[in-house]
């Protein structure tokens, strides 16, 4: 599999996920663990929905 995630993206999504599961350890809401997901796609840099959507928010690399 190829990146499918830009660097703006990846950000976005590794602050949300860090917060989401900040959130989830002061408080306990079991719901919060949720981001652990786009904490994970912001480490490796692939998303699968955004692959089965077509959506590519990285650079495409001059030919």
């Amino acid at each position: 599999m190829t990146a499918n995630v830009g660097t703006i993206d990846r950000v976005l999504r590794a602050l949300v996920g860090i917060g989401l599961i900040y959130f989830a350890v002061t408080t306990g809401t079991i719901w919060a663990w949720i981001g652990v997901v786009p904490l994970l796609t912001a480490l490796v840099g692939i998303c699968p929905a955004y692959s089965m959507l077509g959506i590519k928010t990285c650079p495409t690399p001059r030919t």
